[in-house]
């Protein structure tokens, strides 16, 4: 066959829970549960165990949780009201992502409360809790578009080989212009946050006040079919109080897990980077978020090695307007409530450089996604640019780090210009849609 711009090819639901393998099914949902064990043994039992080796037990234990976490949210859409179902799937999707963030959010607060703005006792060694308040979620940012929107795209382009047909690009329905646009809007403001001293509590209240706005505006889209994928087609198999039953005990367990475990993963990552001299500041900006969002990343892998890119694209999209919001607002009204006060949460210049950084990619997302389709040489232009800053940072001098950052920006953000003043009318279509089209219209375009 010819070229061909994809936007989806994928089985109905009623297809999606008759195609299952329950065996394999309930053997991942087994070995989910099994792989938190030894976390939750360290937790509740002192066994000595060096942080290298905590890290890892309390990292799978998360791991574990989150993929629990998915799937219940996945199998949950066909019980609950399309307003309902939203709210819990934006919050539950990313709780190992919060979990872990606010650890260091709350402990940069009692620093400051107890130390002062060092934030941290005389003669500590190693990173401020503050400067690591922020590291994982800028981390964790840069991995869902530089990894996961370009990994939906070469992921689909291999598989359509196999049946025959030559991607070129993938596009998105005109129902993602609501998150799109959102997104960008969240974006514009994003930019402001690396020339503040602090993240404040009206920052806060701005970016969480973006995401209720997007919450409201994706509640009133009528109901549509879950597409499920793994566990949760088996886990919508079941008869109705068997599959809701199990959606609860998901979550329950999974959330307990993560409470348990967030804080303790945290400083097992803080002490590994002590005891081998490693970046602590590195570790947590990517390690933690690899182990939070390995669910995420994997089931969106899945979507698109079905070739419904459309579901796969859509999902991190919509992951990172939530986590771009209510994530980022989140830190510093934690941060206030730890430090006892109405302060922001500090910034460190360090910190100004990947904020500045993580939101220049978003700018070069936003602008690349205006029209709805993402090519193959966008899709790898993702990808070189996200490790383009970890190749520049390995050829700085050391007095010099740091700059690798603001000159992958700068790249971002002339690319990213030059695609809006191009696309001027794509750009203008994506904020009409997203903001004031009605769902019905979008749905029939």
């Amino acid at each position: 066959m010819g070229d061909l711009v994809f936007r989806h090819v994928s089985m109905s639901t009623a297809d999606d829970l008759r195609d299952v393998r329950p065996g394999r099914q309930r053997v991942s949902m087994i070995l989910a549960v099994l792989v938190t064990l030894p976390g939750l043994a360290l937790r509740f039992g002192d066994l000595g165990y060096s942080h290298p080796v905590e890290a890892l037990l309390y990292g799978l234990a998360i791991v574990g949780a989150a993929f629990m976490l998915s799937w219940g949210a996945e199998a949950a859409q066909l019980d609950v009201s399309a307003g309902l179902a939203i709210a819990l799937l934006a919050f539950v999707a990313v709780l190992p992502e919060y979990a872990v963030d606010l650890v260091f959010a709350f402990q940069a607060g009692s620093a400051v409360g107890a130390y002062g703005p060092a934030c941290r006792p005389p003669g500590a060694p190693g990173e401020t809790p503050c400067s690591l308040a922020l590291a994982n979620m800028t981390g964790a940012n840069r991995l869902l578009i530089g990894i996961g929107w370009s990994m939906v795209v070469f992921v689909a382009w291999y598989r359509s080989r196999g049946v025959g047909i030559r991607l070129t690009e993938v596009q998105l329905d005109r129902s993602h212009a609501v998150e799109l646009a959102f997104l960008a809007i969240a974006t514009v403001y994003s930019l402001t946050l690396p020339l503040k001293e602090t993240v404040t509590l009206l920052d806060a209240t701005v970016l969480v006040g973006i995401f209720i706005a997007y919450t409201i505006r994706i509640a009133s889209a009528p109901a549509e079919e879950p597409h499920l994928v793994g566990p949760a087609r088996y886990l919508g198999t079941l008869g109705i109080g068997a599959r809701r039953t199990a959606v609860i005990g998901l979550f329950v367990y999974s959330a307990v897990i993560v409470l348990l475990v967030a804080e303790h993963f945290a400083e097992a990552l803080v002490g590994t980077g002590r005891e081998f001299q490693v970046s602590e500041f590195l570790l947590v900006q990517w390690l933690a978020p690899l182990a939070s969002e390995a669910p995420e990343l994997l089931v969106a892998g899945l979507y698109a090695w079905r070739l419904n890119t459309n579901a796969g694209l859509g999902t991190l999209v919509s992951s990172k307007v939530n986590q771009w919001t209510l994530l980022v607002g989140t830190l510093p009204i934690v941060f206030a409530l730890a430090s006892g006060s109405l302060s922001g949460l500090p910034v460190e210049p360090r910190q100004r450089e990947e904020l500045l950084l993580t939101a220049s990619q978003s700018v070069f997302a936003v602008a690349t996604l205006a029209s709805l389709s993402l090519s193959l040489r966008e899709a790898g232009l993702l990808l070189v640019l996200f490790f383009a800053q970890f190749v520049i940072g390995a050829l700085v001098p050391r007095p010099y780090h740091g700059i690798e950052l603001i000159a992958v920006s700068a790249m971002y953000l002339v690319l990213g210009v030059a695609i809006l003043i191009r696309n001027r009318g794509p750009l203008r279509a994506l904020l009409r849609d997203g903001l004031r089209t009605p769902h019905e219209e979008m749905r029939a375009a």
